[in-house]
């Protein structure tokens, strides 16, 4: 099942260790990590990406469900992969292209407090023990959610109650006074507007999440290259 996990730990070091550690469970095969990144929160309550995988195919998940949870968190979109160690946080995410509940964000944010750190990873596992026993052995608070379709759900049906307003404006402005047509037009043009640009949204989403799927066939892909070299 692919989730998105987040761990917090107490310092970088701990941290770091916390990162190497799910990078072996992802070679012992327990688990595939599609990208990961190292997220601090700093005293002031700012963050920095301090460290993120950029090793390609891995650098086309920027800005899609990892990179947003990491702008939730407080560090930049789009940095999670590829990141450059340093570079101050802020900028705004998505919720919905995080594909995750805010209350999951709330029970990270109350744990990641100033001065922790955590690693933040979009990884695909069949049962929670391997991750949970080896990051709880070294002090790591485990936070994980499957990725949902639920907000595409939430979005159409959004869609849908703006167009059926939309249907009944333009049904008013028909048998409207000269007057009170103009009027009406505004509201159309303004509520049409917001409907396409919804429909865009949608369309990004859907073409991002396309991309994300066939990231994390090339890396799967090339795990089982390199095991195949290996044994060979």
């Amino acid at each position: 099942m692919d989730r998105m996990l987040v761990v917090v730990f107490d310092n970088e070091t701990k941290a770091y260790e916390g990162k190497r550690t799910l990078l072996q469970l992802d070679g012992e095969g327990s688990i595939s990590v599609y990208a990961w990144a190292v997220l601090a929160k700093h005293a002031d309550g700012t963050a920095t990406v301090k460290q993120g995988d950029d090793a390609a195919p891995l650098g086309t998940l920027a800005g899609t469900a990892l990179g947003s949870l990491i702008g939730l968190l407080g560090g930049p979109v789009g940095l999670a992969i590829g990141a450059v160690a340093g570079m101050a946080a802020g900028g705004a995410a998505d919720l919905n292209n995080a594909r995750i509940g805010e209350d999951f964000i709330d029970d990270v944010a109350k744990v990641l407090l100033p001065n922790r750190v955590a690693v933040v990873a979009e990884i695909d596992e069949d049962w929670v023990t391997p991750v949970d026993t080896r990051m709880e052995a070294i002090g790591g608070t485990v936070f994980r959610r499957a990725l949902s379709e639920v907000k595409d759900t939430l979005h159409n049906e959004h869609v849908a109650a703006m167009q059926a307003d939309l249907a009944q404006l333009k049904a008013e402005q028909a048998k409207a006074h000269a007057d009170r047509k103009t009027k009406l037009q505004e509201k159309i043009n303004q509520l049409d507007s917001k409907i396409q640009a919804e429909l865009q949204k949608a369309k990004d989403r859907r073409e991002a999440s396309a991309r994300e799927t066939q990231a994390k066939a090339e890396v799967l892909k090339a795990k089982a290259a390199a095991a195949k070299a290996k044994v060979s």
